[in-house]
């Protein structure tokens, strides 16, 4: 094994907003990352992502370094949006390209039809995730048991659809591309299957394409060769966003030195005049630590360590 070149710059904090390609997974995106930030000479980096990404699903992966795996939680339970298109007549046993025809229909829904059904996939749905999915049934991933033979049955779960709408000039005789904002723990390809069945018809899903993830949309987002020219010496700074970019929904707690240094030493603030709520703690343009407001009292849910953090 070839010794870790020593390093030249510290170890970076923050978001890289990868538009991951298909065919590449989402632990791949994390490897290169490593990859690259290690060829680039920082030091070593803790890197997450924020949200799976099938192999054959591309756009918009939120990659998390340093102290940003900190939200990479809080990531996973973001909204998202997706671009995707069903093929109706054939459905595979994966709900993708990947799979193996199981049932054919001779039914074309036309664009009306397709546009009355989709009130029945708005807000508040079931849905039954595809056997070819990172679930665990007893311990074991279920596309591990759906590729060995095994029958898989899943539970049924709760989930939401925000908006589900039909994409500018996109049906074709069999074909149709849907806009979907949706919860976390949505499956499109079981959404695009009970589209199908609600139709009178089958269908899989062709291409799928996530454009947001939380607060992080494709205008963020750098291709594979943009990544890799930060192993070859580009800046990391004109592609990294801060980690703050990630709370861009949580108001900031403006802290001065003295109580930024209370906070990062675990002690409570008190009489605070901001409103009960979750706050982005801050030091100046530094995020010190993600703390709840009860009372004008302050609880820390997560603190930063960040270097530029005055000590």
């Amino acid at each position: 094994m070839s010794k870790r070149p020593d390093p030249k710059y510290p170890a970076p904090h923050g978001w890289l907003i990868l538009d991951k390609p298909r065919g590449l997974g989402s632990t791949q995106a994390v490897a290169a990352v490593k990859r690259n930030l290690r060829e680039g000479l920082y030091a070593k980096t803790k890197v997450g992502h924020g949200g799976t990404l099938d192999p054959l699903a591309e756009g918009v992966l939120p990659i998390a370094l340093g102290e940003a795996t900190k939200l990479a939680g809080r990531m996973l339970d973001a909204s998202k949006i997706y671009d995707f298109t069903i093929l109706f007549g054939e459905e595979t046993d994966t709900l993708d390209t990947e799979g193996e025809v199981i049932e054919r229909s001779n039914v074309m829904p036309s664009l009306e039809q397709v546009e009355a059904v989709l009130t029945q996939f708005t807000g508040p749905i079931e849905q039954v995730p595809p056997a070819y999915s990172a679930l665990k049934v007893d311990g074991k991933r279920a596309y591990d048991r759906a590729r060995a033979g095994e029958t898989v049955e899943l539970k049924m779960r709760t989930v939401t659809v925000h908006a589900l709408t039909i994409a500018d000039s996109a049906k074709t005789p069999r074909e149709i591309t849907l806009t979907a904002h949706v919860s976390k723990g949505t499956y499109i390809r079981s959404l695009a299957r009970d589209i199908a069945r609600a139709l009178g018809t089958c269908g899989h899903v062709t291409y799928l394409w996530r454009t947001k993830a939380g607060p992080f949309s494709e205008n963020h987002a750098i291709s594979l060769d943009k990544l890799n020219e930060i192993g070859n010496g580009a800046p990391l700074n004109d592609l990294l966003l801060p980690l703050e970019a990630g709370l861009d929904d949580i108001p900031a707690l403006n802290l001065d030195q003295t109580s930024a240094q209370a906070v990062r030493q675990g002690r409570v603030l008190s009489e605070l005049p901001q409103s009960d709520g979750l706050y982005c703690a801050m030091l100046d343009n530094v995020p010190v630590a993600l703390v709840e407001l009860v009372g004008g009292t302050s609880k820390i849910v997560r603190g930063f360590n960040l270097p530029d953090v005055a000590e």
